[in-house]
């Protein structure tokens, strides 16, 4: 199996040249550049065409969630995962509602990183281990302002929704729903539609909200 494509963006030279050499001794990834400037990162992007983008959430002052959200408005649309050292729950939830697939703190051992890339690539929901808490915290507190959108879903949506909310990619929920691919896709994109969200990440954090999960389909 081919290696992973990974850009990785950082300010700080010494950490992202150590992390890129410490996540290619992993085996599992290769990192095809990195940089601290944002201004190089959409050259980057279609140089290299990578399968994951690692971006700080601070970079020389420059707020990294704007970054992503302007690469998009360039029709630049990887996997992003925010890797920073920020704990703060309004961080998470930043990034996570502008459609980052996942949400890394630097203090991660190199292999969780590597972990939590290979499954961002498969399509997957990655937070911390040690922000789970904080996002389940800061959903439980959110409150239910948003419960009517649920309601507009029927039952089918509700379940394919459940799903998303364990990071599943369409595939595995076609498999496991015994339903075509393509109808998968649809149901996804009425639901994305139906509660204004931007994306599959959005959507899982939502379905936590709601408290959706397994076995939510038989409620």
């Amino acid at each position: 199996m081919s290696r992973l494509r990974i850009i990785l963006v950082d300010d700080h030279t010494l950490f992202r040249k150590g992390l890129a050499e410490l996540l290619e001794s992993e085996g599992a990834v290769n990192v095809v550049a990195i940089t601290g400037n944002p201004a190089e990162v959409a050259a980057l992007l279609d140089a290299h065409q990578p399968d994951v983008l690692i971006l700080d959430l601070n970079i020389g002052g420059i707020d990294g969630i704007q970054v992503m959200q302007q690469l998009r408005g360039n029709g630049f649309n990887p996997p992003v995962l925010i890797l920073t050292v920020s704990e703060a729950e309004e961080d998470m939830a930043r990034a996570l509602r502008n459609g980052a697939k996942g949400y890394l703190l630097k203090s991660m051992e190199p292999d969780e990183v590597v972990d939590a890339i290979i499954r961002a690539a498969r399509g997957e929901t990655v937070v911390a281990p040690g922000m789970t808490a904080k996002l389940v915290r800061m959903l439980d507190n959110k409150g239910s302002s948003s419960a009517s959108l649920l309601e507009s879903l029927t039952q089918r949506e509700r379940e394919i929704l459940s799903h998303l909310a364990k990071g599943e990619s369409n595939k595995a929920i076609a498999r496991q729903l015994d339903i075509s691919y393509d109808t998968v896709k649809l149901h996804v994109r009425h639901i994305l539609a139906k509660l204004n969200l931007s994306s599959r990440v959005a959507a899982a954090v939502f379905a936590v909200e709601h408290k959706l999960g397994p076995g939510a389909e038989k409620s």
